[in-house]
């Protein structure tokens, strides 16, 4: 079965709309589909009319903390109207904009200087690294998106900032006050088997209770570590792309083909969420 669990348009910081991420979805014929922008869910209502024949549910990634570290939570099924849950993710996404004045701060000290309000003010989205990079871009300070997020923008660069972000005990509470499902997306980008594993011991209870083994360019025996943690703490394994357009020229397209077992395991723990369909 082929799914689409995770993946980024250009309401948050990846290059395609919604619509042409939905529509090359359709395309690779994804039959379970979510699309997982930074902290909003707009875009998702754009998505359901490009896929007729595959199921289309609101959700989205959220920067949450975990000991001094930024993990993602995937949170999908959220409803329609869900008010206090927007409200929520409306201050979230204020951060991310005072963000955006601090790293055109960061990017001053190096020389290159950026005006942030203009950059919020083309922003048609989240706002995030992908538009100071595309600001880069337009000044002729880089040539690619790819080479200001190698020379500033990349984790750890000279101009990243990190997202002041919640706890992670705190994103799953959001999660939970609206019913919906929730999985650690790509634990294999945290580099430490070891954390990951105590992240479940200490927050499956909490609704942790998928985790995304099979993710972006992982393959079938990348997944297996992932498939035995689910195993060990009945977690669901989901899958997803992480495609951000032509910001991962690594991933082709977005969907992943999973076996058939893994996608009933999804399947049935979603049954009961609402579909973008039915909330619209």
């Amino acid at each position: 079965m082929r799914l689409e669990l995770h993946c980024h348009s250009t309401c948050s910081d990846g290059s395609w709309t919604p619509v042409e991420i939905a529509s090359a979805a359709a395309d690779f014929e994804v039959e379970l589909f979510c699309l997982t922008d930074h902290d909003t869910l707009d875009g998702c209502e754009q998505t359901q009319a490009l896929l007729p024949n595959a199921r289309v549910l609101r959700g989205l990634e959220l920067s949450c903390k975990h000991q001094r570290r930024t993990v993602h939570l995937l949170i999908w099924g959220v409803p329609a109207h869900a008010e206090a849950f927007e409200a929520r993710l409306a201050e979230l996404r204020e951060v991310r904009r005072l963000r955006i004045h601090a790293i055109c701060a960061r990017l001053a000290e190096l020389g290159v200087r950026l005006d942030a309000d203009a950059i919020l003010a083309n922003c048609h989205g989240t706002p995030g690294r992908p538009d100071v990079a595309k600001a880069l871009v337009a000044a002729g300070v880089c040539t690619s998106f790819r080479e200001a997020f190698d020379r500033f923008l990349k984790d750890g660069g000279p101009a990243h900032v990190v997202v002041d972000s919640l706890s992670l005990a705190d994103g799953l509470a959001l999660g939970r006050s609206v019913g919906a499902r929730m999985a650690l997306a790509h634990p294999h980008s945290l580099g430490n088997f070891a954390l990951v594993e105590e992240i479940y011991r200490e927050h499956r209870a909490l609704g942790l209770e998928g985790i995304e083994a099979y993710s972006g360019v992982v393959s079938p025996t990348r997944a297996e570590p992932w498939l035995r943690l689910a195993r060990k703490y009945e977690l669901v394994a989901t899958a997803g792309s992480d495609f951000h357009g032509d910001l991962t020229p690594n991933i082709a397209r977005p969907g992943v083909i999973v076996p058939e077992p893994i996608a009933e395991g999804v399947q049935a723990w979603f049954e009961g969420l609402p579909s973008v369909e039915a909330a619209a």
